[in-house]
């Protein structure tokens, strides 16, 4: 198989269209509102970037820091499906925690998920805790840590 070449940039507000449309296939009911997408596009001090090949959207990933706890955030990471297993997720993710550039960085994931929980846990991902029925359906969520 051959190696998929992908680039890394910043994410803008003119990405709202291919967010949205990402988020719809990556999390189908849990994908966030418009109004959320707009916000994470456009809110300062939030890291956010996306994945393209042949300047198209194919992986996005957002983080906050939080200073006072000395913590990052992902608040949101997706690959659209036919891009998933050729490194794109584990890219974005190793970019947002070096921006982010927190001792520890937190996520929260579908119990169900378990290719994303195989992922973060290649990626020194551990379980720190648990939200029951954090999801609409009442789904718990894993609450993921890596620190430094």
């Amino acid at each position: 198989m051959d190696a998929v070449i992908f680039d890394l940039m910043p994410a803008r507000m003119t990405d709202l269209n291919a967010l949205h449309r990402l988020e719809h296939e990556c999390f189908d009911r849990d994908a966030w509102p418009l109004l959320d997408l707009i916000g994470v596009l456009t809110m300062p001090g939030v890291t956010r970037i996306k994945a393209v090949i042949d300047e198209e959207m194919v992986g996005f990933i957002a983080g906050e820091i939080d200073r006072a706890r000395q913590l990052g955030w992902i608040t949101t990471v997706g690959v659209r499906s036919q891009y998933r297993g050729n490194g794109i997720g584990t890219a974005l993710l190793q970019a947002c925690e070096e921006s982010m550039n927190m001792p520890c960085v937190r996520l929260c994931v579908r119990c169900s998920n378990q290719p994303a929980l195989r992922m973060y846990e290649r990626n020194q991902y551990r379980q720190v805790d648990r939200w029951l029925a954090y999801y609409q359906d009442g789904e718990d969520a894993l609450i993921l840590e890596k620190c430094r």
